[in-house]
C-alpha cells in the first residue's frame, strides 16, 4: 500500500459541520497544528491520536443528537436498524404513539422532510467525517508503526460500512443499477473544501469501488500489524474481511464473497452460538463468543440513562420501555409457521398461544401478566436478566460469525457449487440450530443455486431478525415487499414489488438545499406511500 490516492474524486455532505481529531488540530493559544505537525506529532507519539479513534465506533449509539432529545427515535445506527427493520415484511409492528418508528411503517418516510432519511443520511455521514479526519492525519505519510495501521484500518473499516450502510437504502441494490446516482463520496481529500463548493452525487459503481478499496487497504494495514484490540468495540482482520464478504455479496462477486467469508471464520476466535445458548433471551453481551464486532453500551451512556430512548426499550419484550406498552415488535406469522418445531430458533418468539419453550417460569408469568401478543420477539434478553429492568444497557450486535456461515453457503452455491452450498448451510444448521435440517430439493428436483440461495434467505430471515439485515437482504435479492399473511394490521399491509422507488429513500431536503451542486432534480424519483392490499 503507497498511499491513498483514489481513482475518482469523491464528495461531501454539505450541511454537516464536519468533525475533527479534535486532539491533534488546536495547539496552545488557539493557534492550529499544520498537517505536517500533526504527521510528526503521530509518528513520536500514536497515543495521541488514540481519543479520535476510539470517538469513531462511539458514534455508532447516542440519544436526542440530531434534532435534540424531543425525538425518542434519534438513536443513531440502531434508529437505522428499526427503521430498515420496520419498512420490511418480518417485523411486524403496529402504528401507535409509541411505535416511534411508525413512519417507516406506514412508508411515510418517503418524504424528504421525514426525519428517518435524515436520520439515516447524518448518522453515517458524522462517522464518515470522523474516519476522514484520522485518514487524513494518519494517511499523509506511510504509516511505519503498527498501531498506526492498525487506527487506519479502523477508520478505512468504519467508513466503508458507513458507505455501505448508505448506499442499501438511497438507491436500488448494486446489480442492474451501477450507473445510478447513488451517494456524496466525502474523502480525506475533499471533505473540508465542499462544504463551501458543494458536489454531485456519485454513481453506484463508484461507490462500491471506493468501499473496496478502503477495505483493501484495511485488510492489507490490519495483516501486517499485531495490535490487538482492546474489545469489539474496534474492528480487527475478521471484521474487515467480514465486511468485504458483505460488499461482494450485494456485487455478485461470489467467488470472493466465499473467500472472504471463510477468511473472517479462519481470522476470528469467534464460534457460532450453541442450541443450549440460544434457547433462551439472549442477544445483549458483547462478550458473547459469537459477537465478531459490536456497539458496547455502558450504563452511564445517555440512551440508558434516557431510560426510554434506546435500543432495548423500543425492541425488548421483557424489560420496561417503548414495546412494554404496546410497540410489541413481533415476526411476521407466515414467516414464523414456517420454522419447524425442532428449531430452537422457534421459541425466539411466543407462539399463537402466547407461549414459548424458550421461557423460564418467570419469563413466563411476566409475559401472561404483561399481556405480551402472539407472535412477539423473546430472541433479545433484558439487561443482567432482570426481568422488567429500566436499566437497558444491551450491547448491540454488527456482526456475528453466523452471518459469515451464511454468506460461504450463498457465495458456494451462487459461484456454480450449489451441492457444496447446501452442504455448508446444512452442518451450520444442524450444528447449531436445528440437529433435523436437511437442505435438499424436493423429491424429483434438482438441487440448484437458486434454491440455495432462497434457503440462505430464509435461514438470514430467522438467525439475523431484528439485527437489521432484513430489509438490505430483500433489496439485494429483489425480492417483493409483501406483507400479506404476516399480521399486519390492515392499513399497513402493503405489497410494492421490486424495483419500486418507494423501497428507496430521498436524499434529504437539508442535503439538497446547502449542496450547491445539488437540486431537486437530483433527487431519487418522487414516491407516494404504497395503498393497503387485501390479504
Amino acid at each position: 500500500m503507497k498511499n491513498f490516492k483514489y481513482k475518482f474524486v469523491a464528495s461531501a455532505f454539505a450541511a454537516l459541520a464536519m468533525v475533527s481529531c479534535n486532539d491533534l488540530d488546536t495547539a496552545p493559544m488557539g493557534s492550529t497544528v499544520t498537517t505536517d505537525q500533526k504527521a510528526e506529532a503521530v509518528a513520536s507519539n500514536p497515543d495521541r491520536i488514540k481519543a479520535s479513534i476510539a470517538a469513531i465506533p462511539a458514534g455508532f449509539y447516542n440519544f436526542g443528537k440530531l434534532t435534540g432529545e424531543g425525538n425518542h427515535n434519534d438513536l443513531y445506527y440502531p434508529a437505522t436498524m428499526l427503521f430498515t427493520d420496520t419498512r420490511g415484511m418480518d417485523l411486524v409492528s403496529d402504528d401507535i404513539g409509541y411505535n416511534w418508528f411508525a413512519s417507516s411503517l406506514v412508508y411515510s418516510d418517503v418524504s424528504w422532510t421525514n426525519f428517518v432519511p435524515y436520520s439515516i443520511w447524518t448518522t453515517a455521514y458524522k462517522q464518515i467525517s470522523s474516519a476522514n479526519s484520522v485518514v487524513k492525519t494518519i494517511g499523509t505519510y506511510e504509516p511505519a508503526d503498527e498501531e498506526l495501521k492498525y487506527y487506519l484500518a479502523q477508520a478505512l473499516t468504519i467508513r466503508a460500512f458507513d458507505y455501505y450502510t448508505l448506499a442499501q437504502y438511497f438507491q436500488h441494490t448494486y446489480v442492474g443499477n451501477e450507473n445510478k446516482p447513488c451517494v456524496l463520496l466525502i474523502t480525506e481529500e475533499n471533505f473540508e473544501n465542499v462544504p463551501n463548493t458543494g458536489i454531485k452525487r456519485s454513481t453506484v459503481a463508484e461507490v462500491y469501488e471506493f468501499i473496496m478499496n478502503d477495505l483493501d487497504c484495511a485488510i492489507e494495514l490490519l495483516s501486517a500489524t499485531s495490535t490487538v484490540r482492546e474489545d469489539k468495540r474496534y474492528v480487527d482482520l475478521a471484521v474487515a474481511y467480514g465486511m468485504r464478504a458483505r460488499v461482494n455479496l450485494v456485487m455478485n462477486n461470489w467467488a470472493a464473497a466465499a473467500a472472504d467469508a471463510q477468511a473472517a471464520i479462519d481470522n476470528t476466535a469467534a464460534t457460532p452460538y450453541d442450541v443450549s445458548d440460544v434457547d433462551h433471551p439472549t442477544f445483549s453481551d458483547i462478550d458473547d463468543a459469537s459477537w465478531m464486532w459490536g456497539i458496547l453500551v455502558a450504563e452511564t451512556d445517555r440512551p440508558v440513562t434516557s431510560g426510554i430512548c434506546n435500543f432495548p426499550s423500543h425492541m425488548g419484550s421483557l424489560n420496561y420501555g417503548y414495546a412494554s406498552v404496546g410497540a410489541w415488535r413481533k415476526i411476521n406469522k407466515a414467516l414464523y409457521a414456517q420454522i419447524p418445531a425442532t428449531d430452537v430458533r422457534k421459541g425466539w418468539w411466543l407462539d399463537e398461544n402466547k407461549q414459548s419453550p424458550n421461557l423460564d417460569a418467570a419469563q413466563a408469568a411476566y409475559v401472561a401478566e404483561t399481556k405480551i401478543p402472539a407472535y412477539t420477539q423473546m430472541k433479545f434478553g433484558c439487561y443482567q436478566d432482570k426481568i422488567g429492568t429500566s436499566t437497558n444497557a444491551n450491547d448491540i450486535p454488527l456482526m456475528r460469525v453466523e452471518e459469515m456461515y451464511l454468506i460461504l453457503a450463498e457465495a458456494q452455491a451462487m459461484a456454480g457449487d450449489p451441492a457444496t452450498g447446501a452442504a455448508t448451510l446444512e452442518a451450520f444448521v444442524k450444528a447449531y440450530r436445528d440437529a433435523e435440517y436437511t437442505c435438499a430439493a424436493k423429491e424429483g428436483q434438482e438441487l440448484t443455486a437458486a434454491m440455495v440461495q432462497d434457503k440462505v434467505w430464509f435461514q438470514r430471515r430467522i438467525e439475523l431478525w431484528g439485527e437489521g439485515f432484513s430489509y438490505a437482504d430483500m433489496m439485494r435479492l429483489k425480492k417483493d415487499m409483501d406483507r400479506r399473511g404476516g399480521g399486519f394490521e390492515a392499513h399497513t399491509t402493503y405489497f410494492i414489488p421490486t424495483g419500486s422507488d418507494a423501497l428507496i429513500l430521498p436524499i434529504p431536503q437539508d442535503e439538497i438545499e446547502a449542496n450547491a451542486m445539488l437540486t431537486e432534480a437530483d433527487n431519487n424519483p418522487t414516491a407516494s406511500a404504497p395503498d393497503p392490499v387485501t390479504e
